[in-house]
């Protein structure tokens, strides 16, 4: 399997994480054994995955094999994404360019802050009282 797959990546994003392999190919996008339409039920997760490919010009031409854990499905979908980034400009140097100017190529380094003790969440505090 590995020798036929022209590049590998792993992208990130919230607590996801993503280990993305591709080839040429017919534009397939497997993510965990699973196809991405199966995996990824909302279509607004499939515009995300996409949005690498539509930026290079390249949908329909590389095949990809992904797997994802950790975090929800939205932040696997931009983990994916930011996979597909990082293998396709692996692949081909010269879609740098694109990709960086869409800002694929950046982690999104934005986390869920945590929740502080004796606090209901992580801003909301108890309401104020004067007497």
């Amino acid at each position: 399997m590995a020798d036929a797959w022209i590049s590998r990546a792993t992208g990130r994003r919230k607590e996801a994480a993503a280990r993305v392999f591709i080839k040429p190919g017919t534009g397939q996008i497997t993510v965990n054994k699973r196809d991405a339409e199966e995996y990824f039920k909302r279509g607004s997760l499939m515009l995300i995955i996409n949005q690498a490919f539509e930026v290079t010009e390249t949908e329909g031409k590389f095949d990809v094999y992904a797997t994802v854990r950790g975090g929800g499905l939205s932040g696997q979908a931009g983990a994916l994404k930011h996979g597909i980034s990082r293998a396709l400009e692996k692949s081909d140097p010269a879609l740098r360019p694109p990709l960086k100017k869409a800002g694929f190529l950046t982690r999104d380094a934005r986390e869920v802050e945590r929740k502080k003790y004796g606090q209901p969440g992580a801003r909301k505090r108890f309401q104020f009282s004067k007497r």
